[in-house]
């Protein structure tokens, strides 16, 4: 086995979210995929709706990267292994290049992966050169490679932010403020990517731009060693002959595809199902339902009450049920969308939910259960009303007012926390064992 091997590769990180680091992602992951290259593109930190536009682009599943939640042996297997396939590695940053502990640019720093910045051009022209030189040298050690313009007005507009650039700084191109490019938003994040018909149109057309405003050839190879644990035991088929089935449509996809690999790998038979248009649950021994949009199907989901019934009579069995987010919430008597509209759901878990307009956490997560200690993340707008004692509460390394609930009545276990489930492959197994 060799100990190292080399592939070319960029991390796109921004001064702050909400600068387009999907869109330039993807467009990167695209381009290069439509000249017939293998791109792997990997998420820096916690998200789900980011990694469906980025697979969609790039032709292939897109894992997460983070030094605390995924952790640094498993992220460096995750990149060695992309390196021996791969003829390009894109990794999305999370919030602004320097933001959070661990931020993107400790990732990028620890695995030595050039950053090329991406920042906001609209409204700015000489600044623009200011800003790409604090990135580039607010950390002397950072792996900085050059910087992308977006939602630029013009191709003129675009030489003068290129022009205003310190020589030592790459120029990487721009792309043109468009809403043929643009990927629409809503609460949580972007829309999903099933969800929008003209998504492959969008990822062409930004593609096409980013090829016409600048040289965008592979970038220069980045060495990643092979992780010293590497060959650790297999893990063993603790879920062998287990059927799981797991909750999948534009209710509830928030799913880390590590996840899944998981279950498979720990022997487990996972079948998809959909609350929203199946009349029942499939033949299976556990179910598994991840977070996503409940608040948007209220009605729908509360009128199929075949499904509910099967889901109850489940549960009535003695056979488990994990949730997460919004599969929590839909466990609820009800939920409140933020403007009042409320929905009677399956009533499995007591209390009530009510969506906000504000975010109410955002926190990475870890939690210590009778099964083991599990590490995650909570991202949500609702507030939940719940008078069940929780089993446990999590613990934010880094902000720690955070400590989210895990509740549990017989094999249903339900929480705000999307849990890493490869951070403990035996614990994960015990939440879906009969």
């Amino acid at each position: 086995m060799s100990a190292e091997r080399q592939c070319p590769a960029l991390l796109i990180a921004a001064p702050a979210s909400g600068q387009g680091k999907t869109t330039v992602t993807a467009a990167l992951a695209r381009l290069h995929s439509r000249q017939g290259k293998r791109v792997r593109v990997f998420k820096c930190g916690p998200d789900f709706l980011d990694p469906m536009i980025l697979a969609r682009a790039s032709g292939a599943p897109v894992y997460q990267l983070d030094l605390w939640m995924v952790g640094e042996v498993e992220s460096r297997r995750l990149l060695w292994e992309a390196a021996g396939e791969a003829d390009l590695i894109l990794i999305e940053g999370v919030m602004g290049l320097f933001d959070g502990t661990p931020s993107a640019a400790d990732l990028a720093r620890h695995f030595g992966v050039p950053v090329m910045a991406l920042i906001d051009g609209s409204g700015m022209a000489q600044t623009f050169g200011a800003m790409a030189h604090g990135m580039a040298t607010f950390q002397a050690d950072l792996p900085f490679s050059g910087v992308l313009a977006n939602r630029t007005g013009s191709i003129r507009h675009g030489e003068i932010l290129r022009d205003c650039l310190p020589k030592h700084i790459h120029w990487y191109g721009a792309l043109p403020r468009s809403a043929a490019i643009e990927l629409p938003s809503r609460h949580l994040g972007l829309v999903q990517a099933e969800e929008l018909a003209d998504l492959d149109a969008r990822l062409d057309a930004a593609a096409d731009a980013l090829a016409a405003s600048a040289d965008v050839g592979l970038p220069a190879p980045v060495s990643f060693a092979a992780p010293e644990l590497f060959e650790s035991q297999p893990i063993e088929a603790l879920l062998a002959g287990v059927r799981i089935g797991v909750a999948r449509d534009t209710s509830f996809a928030f799913l880390y595809q590590a996840n899944l690999d998981l279950l498979r790998e720990l022997g487990a038979e996972l079948i998809q199902f959909s609350p929203l248009q199946d009349a029942g649950i499939p033949e299976v021994d556990s179910l598994y339902l991840p977070g996503g949009y409940p608040e948007l199907h209220l009605q729908q989901l509360a009128a199929n009450q075949t499904m509910n019934s099967a889901i109850h009579a489940h549960h009535a069995a003695g056979k488990p049920i994990h949730a997460e987010c919004g599969g929590m919430l839909y466990l609820l008597k009800g939920l409140t969308d933020k403007d009042g509209e409320r929905g009677e759901l399956l009533g499995l878990l007591p209390g009530e939910a009510l969506m906000h307009k504000r975010l109410k956490a955002l926190a990475l997560q870890e939690i210590e259960l009778p099964e083991g200690r599990l590490r995650g993340h909570t991202y949500h707008y609702s507030e939940l009303d719940c008078a069940l004692e929780p089993l446990a509460r999590g613990v934010c390394p880094t902000y720690k007012r955070t400590a989210e609930a895990v509740y549990r009545i017989g094999r249903l276990t339900a929480s705000y926390i999307h849990f890493y489930l490869p951070s403990n492959p035996r614990a994960a197994a015990a939440l879906f064992l009969p």
